[in-house]
């Protein structure tokens, strides 16, 4: 997952360093605001990392010590430790074998008079089925903070991920389609919320140069050279998303031959940005060992949280998670990245076509 750097990102870089102002001001401010339009939020803060970002967003909708939030099996490990630096408990279910996204009819059956919060992960560049999710949030009086790591321009009938909750953050670290080296956004529609966002991450005050302090607050801000670099990456995301899905394209048309391979490609209700081209075959392991040999990275799927031996604790049954269990054992994520060439594509298609012949 090579990041698309070039000129754009230094020309960026250096008017930062000419105006020698480098903490936020008017980079972040217009990225924020390219942000918005994007997504179509009322408001967006950026954050140093999308792991703060979830944490911030937790804690203030009043997470706490014994609530409970429901998280995906199948997530990186950030979502459910931003549960657990609030205090609070990450309750992990299964995910849908078909969309890899958090089964919303299992959402149900995990709910307890401790459930405060479902976290929806939108996986891959894919959405969860947001339709759902809402109901049973509205049903429950639950909140709904999303982890849209992967999501950035992401729609959910025609909705960008992220809007249908009460907070929905973003990241930008070095291997999403959009990076800015590190860093992260929180989103949201209410007023409130955003003032809150904001303070959070700014030691407690509502603007710089105070020492004034209304509430407790941390250091989570990013810096101009950070949102110079997104500004740029920003400008390219129409010609990510048509290079990511060319590539998607290309795995499909070049691999249907393989009967034992499956070239996952989502919800036709989510408008998608690929994140990786993930495809489901008999033995994943087998295969990635095959295409390492021959110089190939990929990637297995997320390993199951409630298998992370740091979470051991939690005494957690395999038996809940069948479809965590058989994607983690049968899907690849094969090389993706914005520019890669038709060459190289070439090459990851004629080792997987010989692995199976």
């Amino acid at each position: 997952m090579k990041p698309w750097i070039d000129d754009e990102e230094k020309k960026q870089i250096i008017e930062v360093i000419e105006s020698t102002y480098l903490k936020e001001k008017h980079k972040t401010e217009e990225f924020e605001s390219k942000f918005k339009e994007l997504s179509g939020a009322r408001h967006a803060i950026s954050y140093c990392n999308g792991t703060m970002s979830l944490f911030a967003a937790l804690k203030l909708l009043g997470i706490k010590e014994n609530d409970e939030v429901i998280v995906p099996d199948i997530t990186f490990i950030a979502s459910s430790n931003s549960v657990i630096l609030t205090g609070a408990k990450p309750v992990f279910v299964d995910v849908d074998k078909k969309s890899f996204q958090i089964d919303a009819d299992e959402i149900e059956k995990s709910i307890t008079p401790k459930t405060k919060a479902i976290m929806p992960v939108h996986l891959y560049g894919y959405s969860c089925d947001m339709d759902k999710i809402t109901s049973i949030a509205k049903k429950h009086n639950l909140k709904i903070v999303e982890d849209a790591a992967q999501g950035v321009g992401v729609k959910f009938n025609g909705r960008h991920v992220g809007t249908f909750g009460e907070y929905g953050s973003f990241s930008f670290f070095g291997n999403k389609n959009i990076t800015l080296g590190e860093g992260g956004m929180l989103i949201t529609n209410e007023d409130e919320l955003a003032r809150k966002a904001y303070s959070f991450k700014n030691h407690g005050r509502k603007k710089t140069g105070t020492f004034i302090h209304e509430e407790i607050g941390y250091n989570f801000c990013i810096t101009e050279m950070q949102a110079a670099i997104g500004l740029a990456q920003l400008a390219k995301l129409e010609e990510i998303k048509k290079n990511k899905l060319r590539i998607l394209e290309y795995y499909k048309k070049n691999l249907s031959g393989i009967k034992e391979l499956e070239v996952y490609s989502g919800d036709p209700r989510c408008d998608s940005i690929p994140w990786f081209v993930n495809i489901i075959v008999p033995d994943a392991l087998k295969l990635q060992e095959h295409l390492e040999k021959n110089g190939i990275m990929t990637r297995r799927i997320f390993y199951p949280l409630h298998m992370q031996p740091c979470y051991s604790y939690l005494k957690i049954p395999k038996e809940k998670f069948p479809n965590s269990l058989f994607l983690y054992e049968h899907v690849l994520s094969l090389p993706s990245y914005a520019k890669i060439t038709e060459q190289e594509l070439k090459e990851v298609v004629a080792k997987i076509h010989a692995f199976y012949n």
